[in-house]
């Protein structure tokens, strides 16, 4: 089980990757979601990152694991602050720094029961 939810990461990974740099105006299926908002989907995405990333088990501690996840997401940004069809914007950072934390919160709930 453990295997399958490390490939689905990994895969997640590479994919929200991909997705972050092709122009937006190419994303025809996120355009029809944008009724929920940008940065409800950057904390969506992010929550389930964490959530994913904390029942793979790997073997460093989970607030690291936060952490790579955050860094990821803020290399991401750096990489749309030069990208000529993105823009750097805080606020996507705080959005999935805030899906990080809900999804840290809701595995540590499940966790305890």
């Amino acid at each position: 089980m453990i295997l399958v939810a490390r490939g689905t990461f990994f895969l997640s990974i590479i994919l929200i990757f991909y997705l972050s740099l092709i122009p937006a105006s190419e994303l025809e299926f996120f355009n029809a979601l944008s009724f929920i908002g940008d940065k409800v989907s950057h904390g969506i995405i992010f929550f389930y990152i964490a959530i994913l990333g904390m029942f793979c088990n790997f073997k460093i501690k989970n607030h690291i694991l936060m952490a790579i996840i955050f860094s990821f997401g803020l290399t991401i940004e750096i990489i749309h602050y030069f990208h000529p069809y993105r823009y750097f914007e805080w606020a996507d950072l705080l959005a999935n720094f805030i899906g990080i934390i809900l999804g840290r919160t809701i595995y540590k709930t499940l966790q305890k029961t």
